[in-house]
């Protein structure tokens, strides 16, 4: 089983968004570098999330886990970036990650905290997919190659996520949580604009 079957993703990403996103690598590579900032911070966020003085065991360790691989996917990708010839744009934009925070439940203490660790988790399993379709492209060897080597990575820190998430609320809530969430982030992926972006959509005229 590879690993996109075994991801519980309501939409499967089709080859053609890889060979669409991979029009002009260079902007996508740029994307990316924005994602792995915002993943490395929004992991360090949870380090004083948690509503007493004393979280569970293993709770800062695995934050900490995960902010320094997205920091270290930060490196790689902007080595990769220059190495291209490329540039950081200026400015970034993801407006996969605004629609799922919409669905958090602001202002009520675990579930909040439930619900920004799934939105985290549905964007790594997101990310996780994304990378292996841009594995299997064969119009860059060397960029198949990178998002090959980040595939495992963003596979644990997706379950990793929900499993911090368990530890906040009862474990059939999460689970019942989860599955809606899941079926939110089909709609939302699905309705996002075409172009070279990890989380963009696809063009309905190549779908």
């Amino acid at each position: 089983m590879n690993r996109t079957s075994a991801l519980p993703l309501r939409s499967q990403t089709p080859p053609v968004w890889a060979e669409e996103a991979l029009q002009d690598p260079l902007e996508l590579l740029s994307d990316q570098a924005y994602l792995e900032k915002k993943a490395a911070n929004n992991a360090l966020e949870f380090l004083n999330l948690w509503p007493s003085s004393k979280p569970p065991v293993h709770w800062l360790s695995s934050i900490a886990a995960i902010a320094k691989d997205e920091a270290q996917h930060l490196q790689m990708v902007l080595k990769l970036l220059e190495k291209k010839g490329g540039t950081l744009a200026r400015s970034h934009k993801n407006p996969y990650a605004f629609d799922l925070r919409k669905l958090v439940r602001q202002g009520k203490g675990s579930q909040e905290l439930a619900d920004r660790l799934l939105v985290s988790a549905l964007i790594e399993a997101r990310s996780c997919e994304r990378f292996e379709r841009l594995s299997e492209s064969g119009s860059d060897s060397e960029l198949a190659k990178f998002y090959k080597s980040l595939i495992a990575s963003e596979n644990g820190h997706y379950q990793l996520f929900v499993d911090m998430a368990k530890k906040v609320l009862p474990a059939k809530e999460v689970e019942a949580r989860w599955n809606r969430l899941l079926d939110e982030e089909a709609v939302i992926i699905l309705a996002q604009p075409s172009g070279p972006r990890i989380h963009s959509g696809i063009n309905e005229r190549r779908a």
